[in-house]
């Protein structure tokens, strides 16, 4: 198909953006097309570095959206979609609305500032060879001034320190006309600078995106007529229209109508609630079934997921503890240095000895050996399918000591599994039962209804005919079989609604509740039918993964839902958990982590509801499934981002493996370096030999950083996905 021209425009009803932002629509075009999927090219995705994640979360805000890939390098974008009236349109449209956010686009000029001082180091050493003395001169003071009026500056303000050091060191080279060491030096500080902070930024633009949240739109009752808009621009008061699907835009209450409503992200109960007339409705959680209509009480960053999001994003915003100890074991090796360096110049008055003592400086292999053995210890967690937020959040993955497990679509899946079909009256086999059912609850979309109509596909179970269904929001459904009416539903709808009673089968309702079972009861106009009990799903590896995190070192691990007592305990019971804590309220997660804290565990919370928030926010590590709510993801130091829970023992591994690097390159900096310092102290070493030694063991330290402890022999935790 020949390529067309995107034609599609902002709504009128959209607000201008700003004139800084970047239109992605600027150039655009499609490929190809086929129906339900869509690809195009997008020129204007070169200006922006970072402005995949923002495309891929805005995009997927789009509930006809079914697949999304987004190929920076090549500017394209394919979008696969539900084939329905009303949805091309509606993608397109969705496109051209989106807008880049300024703060990533473009060249940063901070950037290109920090690269200039290296360019100039490595330009100098090219060059300086080559040049008259003169030349040689000017050359060095460009490639050291920044380096010089930094040690200054640090000097004047603070006291000594690292920069002073490196000053000292550089300006002690060039004064006695040894203009390529000065030169080296001040290279092999720039680049190490450089690395950091970019080390640093890469990290806070990461943070940025996670921290984003999906967006969402609103039908909104307007001047008599409904319209959609984005759930950001939901304003107090307004009357929001919701749906099977969409989810709530805003925390309010139902004004009419009945809904099932879908909370496992805020509460963690893994059955949808019903939600009616004066209810509360909180923003994340979505519609199953039925619609209503609610009055917005808190919108925009007063919703509930919003505050919790911000106060999580002053809880990032804090110094990492680790980057706190390099800077505090730099400096106390500064004072090593120049004392060794006074102790020797007051001895023998040598101030070749001299220069190649200061040119001993400990900082360089400390301050980038522990950043970029992060990085790559972050780069190896993405490969295997984590996503880890900075060193500090590496560190505390590896200290840690106790696990804590939230359960729905953390230790279980989200989605139910059939688990007992019982026969009440003997008028039925189980498979008939089952069959009769699930023909009947084909007609619904909650999840438990999805279960059953799964296990009679599974089971080849034919279709049972019946008449019309009568269904009552969150109760239940009817409808005639063979000449009687047969009622399904809740214990409550069955007895209260259609006045059946199930006391005479207490004991078999009672037993099936104490495994942790969910159920569906059945009657016909007489007497009960039959039950079907209904279960999460745990997690095909959870035991496997507890098991792991037991050898890798984890001491407790202990399980915290809202889910009932008698559900939870079963299931701490067959993966062998240390501790249960059952039928939580949200803000009481964070409280029992605390108390471990204060207790002296060093705690990891593995959650994924927006209910998880406080929790994860309040322990060492947190750590989020990648299905959870944008709160969670946000929240967590570490993210899944494939759905497998033994990532969380894979992420405890690497974590340890590179704690191990950060000792190993520490030891290293502190021997080689100690070990050139004496020889310079005894006038073993020149003071080219020095800087070369001095720079060299930093760059060997680095690639060892780098490349994983490889370079140095050090053993990994093999993981399950390598070879070998």
């Amino acid at each position: 198909m020949a390529a067309s021209a995107l034609a599609i425009a902002p709504h009128a009803a959209d607000a201008p953006a700003p004139a800084r932002q970047v239109s992605l629509t600027e150039g655009a075009y499609i490929v190809h097309e086929l129906p339900g999927r869509l690809r195009l090219r997008l020129p204007a995705l070169a200006q922006a570095r970072d402005a995949v994640g923002q495309l891929e979360a805005w995009m997927e805000g789009d509930p006809s959206v079914t697949h999304l890939r987004v190929n920076g390098s090549a500017r394209s974008l394919v979008v696969e979609y539900e084939p329905e009236a009303g949805a091309r349109e509606a993608v397109l449209n969705r496109l051209a609305r989106f807008r880049v956010d300024p703060d990533l686009v473009g060249v940063n000029p901070e950037e290109q500032a920090e690269l200039l001082p290296l360019l100039t180091g490595l330009m100098s050493l090219l060059f300086i060879p080559l040049l008259p003395t003169t030349g040689k001169r000017l050359l060095t003071l460009l490639a050291a001034g920044p380096t010089l009026a930094r040690g200054a500056d640090a000097f004047v303000q603070s006291g000594i320190g690292t920069e002073v050091l490196d000053a000292l060191a550089v300006g002690l080279s060039a004064s006695r006309g040894e203009y390529y060491t000065a030169s080296l030096t001040a290279s092999m500080l720039a680049l190490g600078e450089y690395m950091e902070t970019h080390t640093a930024r890469q990290s806070d633009r990461m943070l940025r995106r996670l921290l984003r949240p999906r967006p969402v739109m609103a039908w909104v009752e307007r001047d008599g007529a409904l319209e959609q808009i984005e759930g950001a621009q939901v304003k107090a008061g307004d009357i929001v229209v919701v749906g099977p699907g969409e989810t709530v835009a805003a925390d309010g209450r139902v004004v009419s109508g009945t809904a099932l409503v879908n909370q496992s992200a805020i509460t963690g109960e893994d059955v949808p609630v019903r939600r009616e007339h004066l209810q509360r409705l909180v923003s994340g959680s979505v519609v199953i079934d039925g619609q209503v209509r609610f009055e917005a009480t808190r919108v925009g960053e007063e919703t509930t997921t919003a505050r919790v999001a911000k106060f999580i994003q002053e809880s990032l915003s804090q110094r990492s503890r680790t980057q706190r100890l390099t800077d505090e074991l730099a400096d106390r090796r500064v004072y090593l240095t120049l004392g060794t360096g006074a102790a020797v110049y007051a001895l023998t008055r040598d101030a070749r000895r001299l220069q190649s003592v200061f040119l001993v400086d400990y900082s360089c292999a400390l301050k980038l050996g522990t950043p970029v053995a992060f990085k790559a210890g972050m780069v190896r967690s993405a490969q295997q399918g984590v996503l880890v937020k900075g060193g500090e959040a590496i560190e505390g993955l590896a200290s840690v000591d106790t696990v804590v497990f939230d359960k729905t679509g953390t230790l279980t899946h989200s989605d139910l599994a059939v688990t007992d079909v019982v026969v009440l009256d003997g008028s039925r086999c189980q498979d008939t039962l089952l069959a009769l059912v699930a023909s009947i609850e084909e007609h619904a979309t909650h999840p438990i209804a999805s279960a059953v109509v799964k296990a009679a596909r599974e089971q080849a179970l034919e279709h049972i005919s019946h008449g019309e269904v009568s269904y009552l929001v969150a109760h239940g459904m009817s409808a005639d079989v063979d000449g009687s009416r047969l009622y399904i539903g809740s214990r409550h709808y069955l007895e209260e609604h259609i006045g059946l009673d199930f006391a005479a089968f207490g004991e078999t309702i009672n037993d099936l509740q104490a495994q942790g079972k969910i159920l569906l009861y059945v009657s016909d106009d007489h007497r009960p039918v039959g039950l079907i009990a209904l279960r999460d799903r745990v997690r095909e590896d959870a035991r496997e993964t507890v098991d792991r995190l037991r050898e890798l070192g984890i001491k407790r691990l202990i399980l915290i839902t809202g889910d009932r007592k008698n559900k939870a305990r079963t299931l701490g019971r067959r993966l062998g958990l240390d501790e249960i804590h059952a039928e939580m309220p949200p803000e009481d997660k964070a409280a029992i982590v605390e108390r471990l804290t204060r207790e002296g565990a060093r705690v990891a919370f593995v959650g994924d509801g927006v209910n998880d928030g406080p929790a994860l926010a309040a322990s060492e590590v947190g750590i989020a499934m990648p299905r959870g709510a944008d709160i969670a993801r946000a929240t967590a130091d570490v993210v899944l981002l494939e759905d497998r829970l033994s990532l969380v023992a894979d992420a405890r591994a690497i974590a340890l493996d590179t704690s191990r690097l950060i000792r190993t390159n520490f030891n290293l900096a502190v021997g080689i370096n100690t070990t050139i310092l004496g020889a310079a102290a005894l006038g073993r070493v020149s003071p080219v030999g020095s800087a070369l030694l001095h720079n060299g063991s930093t760059m060997g330290i680095l690639l060892n950083a780098l490349s994983g402890g490889k370079l140095t022999g050090g053993g990994r935790t093999p993981l399950p996905t390598e070879e070998g």
